[in-house]
């Protein structure tokens, strides 16, 4: 927690920013140990170099932050107070107010924001976003093991899918399967609401799952993930149920070669966007372009979908470090759709493709 702490204060000197207030739940994490959602509450971290560390939150919640390791000074308040003010005393004793303040403009209410204008008319506001995208984007090895338990768990959690798929099933009884086995594994959180999609309902991207039932000829696409000690894992597979089509398998062969074609362009220092580029090179010359309608990947960690985005026109250079997803897909309206993604983890040596289960064409009896 010292090392990000002492890190995010060398890059506001180095950006010129006096302070920031952050405010996001993966970020107050990232920087604090401690994560919650604040629903209607404020929860602040408030870094200025000059200073200790503070970190606002709900009375109730003092001691859980103390023991997940904050050992700085922390505003608790009770409900019938204004966070504001206790933050507004807080900074008048330390007898000079910021001149400029970094917030995260993605997260930040226009409510909040008019507290801070409120609070303090003097000082200048500076969206510092990317400056805390840049401090989590590059991760260590430790990252790297919580990531990698993350990815055993969304493996496990497509085994068992995998192994429920039957006649007459529907996709919302595989999710409270999958679900089930994974909360007794000791998963607290799914990083996203699973989805199972069965039939021609697996060519929308992000369809919505429901009591379609299983049947046979039936392509079936699970897309899942868990939280581990923080960190979001994400995983998709693709199988048949009972019997394929030419053309269903053709799309598979199709997706599965893009994805290994982009898990083998990914080397450090190449733009991020050309991993993208090569995926979508095989699936414009398999005659299916039109049909790949999203990026190859994003970014993963604390958040399940978090900077960087795999875009084709990303030029950020790829990084030993950087943890994102290679998931193309190709989505066929009333014949189907395929998406096979997986987590990759950039190291010197290369690639370390985090999730296990097999990516061959599976046809389940």
């Amino acid at each position: 927690m010292q090392e990000r702490l002492d890190a995010l204060s060398k890059m506001l000197n180095k950006n010129q920013l006096d302070s920031i207030l952050v405010m996001s739940p993966a970020n107050i994490f990232y920087l604090s140990g401690y994560y919650t959602e604040p629903h209607e509450r404020v929860i602040a971290a408030y870094i200025n170099p000059k200073h200790d560390p503070l970190l606002i939150v709900p009375a109730m919640e003092e001691a859980d932050a103390k023991n997940a390791g904050w050992r700085y000074d922390i505003i608790g308040y009770h409900d019938h107070e204004d966070p504001w003010d206790l933050f507004f005393d807080y900074l008048k004793k330390q007898e000079t107010f910021p001149q400029t303040m970094g917030l995260e403009y993605d997260h930040t209410t226009l409510t909040q924001f008019k507290h801070i204008e409120r609070m303090l008319p003097h000082t200048k506001t500076i969206d510092a976003q990317r400056l805390l995208a840049d401090l989590r984007v590059i991760k260590n090895e430790h990252e790297h093991a919580l990531l990698k338990q993350a990815a055993e768990l969304a493996d496990y959690g497509i085994e068992t899918g995998m192994k429920a798929i039957r006649e007459g099933i529907n996709e919302l009884e595989l999710i409270a399967i999958i679900e089930y086995e994974l909360k007794k594994q000791g998963v607290r959180d799914m990083s996203f609401s699973t989805m199972v999609l069965t039939g021609e309902k697996t060519a929308s991207p992000h369809g919505t799952p429901g009591t379609r039932q299983m049947k046979k000829g039936d392509l079936v696409l699970f897309d899942l993930g868990v939280v581990y000690k923080g960190y979001c894992s994400d995983i998709t597979r693709t199988a048949a149920f009972q019997s394929i089509s030419d053309e269903q398998e053709n799309i598979y062969k199709t997706v599965l070669t893009a994805g290994e074609k982009a898990i083998a362009a990914c080397q450090t220092g190449i733009p991020l966007g050309e991993i993208d580029k090569t995926a979508r090179t095989h699936i414009d010359e398999a005659g299916y372009g039109d049909y790949f309608t999203h990026r190859i990947g994003h970014g993963l960690g604390i958040e399940t979908h978090e900077y960087p985005s795999l875009n084709s026109g990303n030029t950020l250079p790829l990084a030993s470090g950087m943890s994102f997803t290679i998931e193309p897909g190709i989505y066929v309206p009333n014949t189907g759709g395929v998406r096979i993604e997986d987590m990759i983890f950039m190291t010197k040596k290369g690639p370390d493709v985090l999730t296990k289960y097999p990516k061959d064409l599976q046809i389940i009896d």
